[in-house]
């Protein structure tokens, strides 16, 4: 692994380029560290997320998937390298079969809203999709491991499936959307 930072102001980067963790330089504007950006911003959501108040175990969950997605994006910044391990996957697909039994099954779309931690859990959602899809583009043009990709597309899941389960955690419900083609249907 390359150098950790022991100064953040390094100047390095003032000629548009950004160190990975293998000590080589690429553009910032390059597909790598767009990736690794999505993430770290995904990571930054998650940490607000973590400012509102939430069940412990939702709480326990989002702490595990910070360190997790720390992992990926420590992966995605040494390329050729595996930090992200297959348990990371299996805890979410774990969650997501225990947060979604509890749920109704959805009749209506639902709009990203209600309370203001189920609509901080939206963001969280369209953030990871964001940075699946590039990582995604990354992997169209470099190698990178089907992990990560997965992750991101789970997590945006889950971060649907919390937001749903937050908008009930005070006897809430989900904001539906209002279609008027569905309205108009309706007798």
């Amino acid at each position: 692994m390359g150098n950790r930072l022991t100064q953040i102001a390094t100047r390095t980067g003032d000629d548009g380029t950004t160190g990975l963790g293998d000590n080589t330089r690429v553009s910032k504007a390059s597909l790598r560290p767009h990736a690794m950006g999505d993430v770290d911003e995904l990571n930054s959501h998650i940490g607000l997320l973590l400012c509102e108040p939430l069940p412990d175990d939702v709480r326990t969950l989002l702490g595990d998937v910070q360190h997790q997605l720390f992992n990926l994006g420590g992966e995605l910044s040494i390329p050729g390298f595996e930090l992200l391990k297959d348990d990371a996957l299996s805890q979410l697909d774990d969650a997501l079969s225990h947060y979604n039994a509890a749920l109704p099954r959805l009749a209506e779309f639902i709009l990203p809203a209600g309370t203001r931690a189920a609509s901080q859990a939206h963001v969280c959602r369209t953030v990871a999709r964001r940075a699946e899809r590039a990582v995604v583009a990354l992997g169209e043009q470099e190698d990178v491991r089907a992990a990560p990709r997965r992750y991101l597309n789970r997590l945006s899941d889950l971060m649907f499936v919390l937001a749903r389960v937050l908008n009930r955690m005070e006897g809430g419900d989900d904001v539906y959307w209002k279609s008027e083609r569905m309205a108009q249907a309706t007798p």
